[in-house]
């Protein structure tokens, strides 16, 4: 079909921003989503000098940008924040620590990356949101249903503003449903869309290996909630058909132990069905960009990277504007 594949460059924020742009074009990339963390984008620099020099550099190796995102920020807008949200913060974000400074700070960050994106000539930020309720996932201690409707109503409160602000300059939000956020399968995307009054510029961007292996229909996400995807990441998990010493949860142990039930894979190398997936983006019309985000522990990331493009360009493919069996009728 020609939908462009780009690479998000997240797990790659170690190399220089022009190394990065070295590699994609040789691994034989069409373009990258930008992360908001290393030198790849720095929201706190990006005047419009910057954003046309970072482009220009793009340019130099024929690569396209369709999206910047930045999840770490995001992700201390509703987060209940502790001292892992240090890590990964930058400083003038994290000031002295203090909880609510932190959430606030994050969320002019996160309005400052949505003119970011503007200055870029881009309409679209991807991103996590945070959530105050996801520690409450088990149910127990007993809890009532207003709890976790004030965590939604805590997201709402904190991220309106930032989506009318999206929304006043041309820009949308894409959040990764994930586990950790306010959103992580079907029914939390749509109980986070209420939360919002459907609001226009918030929306999703659809990452099949989060639902895979929880067991949600991640194909039945795309018929779901067709107008509201505006972003596409296309990345792998394996799970395991039997038993395992390690459950759902993880097990407190790394990605990359072999004892878990499941783990991240290259493109194409665990259990995500990309034909089904391709149709399914085929019958809502998505022509977006398909963003590897490429994570897979026991894989050099070089030949992963390359394999992976390789994949989903084969994989892609346009509809048929006809009935295969309009040739047998008479006219």
């Amino acid at each position: 079909m020609g939908r462009p594949v780009t690479l998000f460059t997240g797990q790659w924020a170690d190399l220089p921003f022009e190394t990065m742009c070295q590699k994609a074009k040789d691994f034989g990339y069409d373009g990258l989503e930008l992360c908001c963390w290393g030198d790849h984008m720095e929201v706190d620099k990006a005047d419009q000098e910057y954003c046309d020099e970072r482009k220009a550099i793009m340019e130099k190796y024929d690569l396209q940008l369709f999206a910047i995102s930045n999840h770490l920020v995001g992700q201390c807008v509703c987060d209940n924040i502790d001292e892992r949200h240090k890590n990964i913060l930058p400083d003038y974000i994290w000031g002295d620590g203090d909880p609510e400074g932190v959430r606030q700070r994050a969320a002019q960050e996160m309005i400052n990356t949505g003119h970011v994106a503007k200055r870029l000539g881009l309409d679209t930020v991807v991103g996590f949101t945070g959530s105050s309720i996801w520690h409450l996932l088990y149910a127990f201690p007993p809890m009532s249903q207003d709890m976790i409707d004030r965590g939604f109503e805590d997201f709402a409160k904190r991220w309106k503003p930032i989506l009318d602000e999206y929304q006043k300059i041309g820009v949308k939000f894409a959040l990764e449903v994930h586990p950790t956020e306010i959103a992580f399968d079907i029914e939390t995307a749509g109980k986070a869309l209420k939360a919002l009054d459907y609001h226009p510029a918030f929306g999703f961007n659809y990452d099949p290996s989060h639902l895979g292996y929880q067991h949600v229909d991640y194909e039945r996400f795309i018929y779901d909630f067709a107008d509201r995807i505006f972003h596409v990441h296309m990345k792998d998990v394996y799970w395991s058909d039997v038993p395992t010493t390690i459950g759902v949860f993880g097990g407190h142990t790394p990605f990359g132990d072999h004892r878990r039930y499941w783990d991240f894979r290259s493109v194409g190398r665990g259990k995500i069905d990309f034909e089904n997936i391709i149709r399914a983006l085929n019958t809502i019309q998505y022509s977006g960009p398909l963003s590897i985000e490429w994570e897979d522990s026991g894989m050099d990331r070089e030949a992963g990277a390359a394999e992976s493009c390789e994949f989903v360009r084969y994989s892609d493919f346009a509809p048929s504007d006809i009935a295969f069996d309009d040739a047998m009728q008479k006219e």
